[in-house]
């Protein structure tokens, strides 16, 4: 059957019924695209793709769209439309697009993301979708508190958390301003990459090895947790690679006063090789450049912490000084 064949009034009643959830009539005619038997629908159905035919249908019976008028606004076939809708094949992610373009979504609402689950949601995307960064900040910190989501505290605020979390890429200095800083302040140091090793009874490289990433991440939020409960006040070196875990990131912000220590690229890299990892002299010009973009994008999430302090600007006994007498300020304890 031709997408630009006219539509009988019996086909058009058949695919209203289908997009209001009701089975076609037995005299089906024959040219009506067949939907797939209920044995092919459950043989080998995959979970993840069955959800996303419902949400199709969901979709676009939401739009008041039969699978016909889909198709034309598509240009994808009404058995391939089906067949989405059914959970059969693996419809590319150009389909996905052609398809939330004409449903007027987005591709995260088609596809299930958690943010699309709801019309709350999809309100509150709405509303907050082109905003700029501050505003979003600041609707973040409300939240916190309207929520209850744990302890936090505004920039205006006179002083903050006496828990000390320092975050950045390897090689910023965590480890050794950290433990100047612990000492001076007389506070524990608490290295969550030591923590981890600890809870997993094994090295990082272990963990990651023998486990993978998500594992890790477990552990990590985890350290996390034990740190600040165990700990009022701290020092914190945190991993480089913390803010990928949304949920560990929102953590740290809402129960630590966080600094961003920053260096320049080639700083990072001399200092990593010095403390014994050789590994980006095999491939110099490609390690700098995986370097570069690490720092590129993680640089947004490093960003909203509450204090930032350039490594790379002076000495080590002057940055020391400039990070002392910040936090000293921002906990309310004497600069001098």
């Amino acid at each position: 059957m031709s997408n630009d064949a006219p539509v009988s009034p019996t086909e058009a009643t058949i695919e209203a019924l289908c997009a209001a959830g009701e089975k076609a009539p037995r005299s089906a005619p024959a040219d009506w695209v067949d939907a797939p038997s209920s044995t092919e629908v459950e043989k080998g159905k995959d979970p993840f793709l069955a959800a996303l035919g419902e949400r199709a249908k969901a979709l676009r019976v939401r739009r008041g769209l039969t699978r016909k008028a889909l198709a034309r606004l598509t240009g994808v076939s009404e058995r391939h439309l089906a067949n989405l809708e059914y959970g059969l094949g693996n419809a590319s992610i150009l389909v996905l697009l052609q398809v939330a373009q004409a449903l007027q979504c987005s591709l995260a609402e088609l596809v299930g993301d958690v943010t699309t689950q709801s019309p709350e949601w999809l309100m509150l995307r709405e509303m907050l979708t082109d905003r700029d960064e501050a505003t979003l900040r600041r609707v973040r910190l409300v939240t916190i508190d309207l929520i209850g989501a744990g302890p936090t505290h505004n920039a205006e605020a006179p002083t903050r958390s006496s828990r000390i979390a320092l975050i950045g890429l390897r090689g910023a200095g965590k480890s050794t301003l950290g433990r100047m800083l612990a000492e001076d302040l007389d506070f524990p140091f608490v290295e969550l990459s030591r923590e981890i090793e600890r809870l997993a009874g094994c090295s990082i490289g272990e963990v990651l090895g023998l486990y993978g990433q998500n594992a890790y991440r477990r552990y990590e939020r985890r350290a996390l947790e034990d740190a600040i409960e165990a700990h009022p006040q701290a020092v914190i070196a945190t991993a480089g690679g913390l803010v990928s875990d949304l949920g560990s990131f929102n953590l740290l912000l809402r129960r630590c006063t966080t600094v961003w220590l920053t260096a320049n690229p080639e700083d990072h890299m001399s200092r990593v090789m010095a403390q014994g990892d050789l590994r980006p002299m095999a491939a110099s010009r490609e390690a700098m450049d995986d370097l570069k973009s690490i720092l590129v994008s993680r640089a947004a999430f490093y960003s909203k912490a509450d204090m930032r302090v350039d490594t790379s600007a002076q000495p080590l006994a002057e940055t020391f000084r400039i990070l002392r007498a910040e936090v000293r300020e921002a906990v309310g304890l004497p600069v001098e």
